[in-house]
């Protein structure tokens, strides 16, 4: 199916960025980092579960950071992240599978890669504790099938965080046997955000998945909202990296504490 008239220009960019680039020269075997462990922990803690991410820039931010991607991930961390996203996408998002490392190595948090797989090969790029999978990007034309992939990376010992946005795709991502689920505010059509999206998804998903809550979550009231409605942990971005990582960490994750 190659259905890529019905997203935006700009993820088509990253898209075709994705399908050029290769892998790594070895099959990974990795041992990872609980992720349902770590939001656990995290809500025993009294701390609500957020996947804080470490991202240099994106096509729907202005500027760019460029502080140590390990030092900003060390203050997620000291600021009551669960766990961390690190971009390794270099076209659109300045990441790098070597920043991945480097925070990898200095942290004890379980880290997500966050890229755009489309293909097996694709997976042996970094070791990570999690990889990402989009739906909707393995609707297309030139990737490999979201049920392949998903077997190829738990194969390989990755957790798989497999990203929907509507009813249809998480059908898709439970039939292909999906245990972390992520519901993306955001409409890869329009790159619109709209919080209602997990609100529709999330009661859909059964209770023995794991749900998160990702973009468009910016402030207490909004952590709250998606908590509410169900996400037992949340991945947030550009708010944390729009000023003081730590403390802007902090605030987001102590949410329940102060309520």
């Amino acid at each position: 199916m190659d259905a890529s008239g019905e997203i935006a220009p700009a993820v088509k960019s990253i898209l075709a960025a994705a399908r050029e680039r290769g892998g790594g020269d070895e099959r990974l075997s990795v041992d990872t980092r609980s992720l349902p462990a770590a939001f656990a922990a995290a809500e025993a803690d009294g701390r609500v579960p957020v996947i804080a991410e470490v991202k240099p820039t994106s096509p729907t931010t202005d500027g760019e950071r460029t502080d140590d991607p390990v030092a900003l991930a060390e203050e997620m961390v000291a600021g009551g992240a669960a766990a961390l996203s690190v971009l390794t996408e270099p076209d659109h998002f300045g990441g790098s599978p070597e920043n991945l490392r480097r925070i990898r190595a200095a942290v004890d948090v379980p880290v997500l890669r966050k890229d755009f797989v489309v293909r097996e090969a694709q997976l042996d790029t970094v070791a990570a504790d999690v990889v990402l999978l989009i739906v909707r990007f393995l609707q297309e034309d030139d990737t490999d099938d979201l049920d392949d992939l998903l077997a190829a990376a738990r194969d390989r010992g990755f957790q798989v965080l497999v990203e929907v946005h509507d009813g249809t795709e998480l059908q898709q991502a439970l039939d292909a046997g999906a245990d972390i689920v992520g519901v993306n505010n955001r409409d890869l059509a329009q790159l619109n955000v709209d919080l209602d999206t997990f609100e529709r998804v999330a009661p859909d998903v059964p209770d023995d998945v794991t749900v998160l809550a990702e973009s468009g979550i910016e402030t207490a009231e909004d952590v709250a909202r998606m908590r509410a409605a169900g996400a037992d942990g949340l991945l947030i971005g550009s708010a944390i990296m729009d000023g003081s990582v730590k403390e802007k960490t902090s605030r987001l994750t102590q949410t329940e504490t102060e309520t």
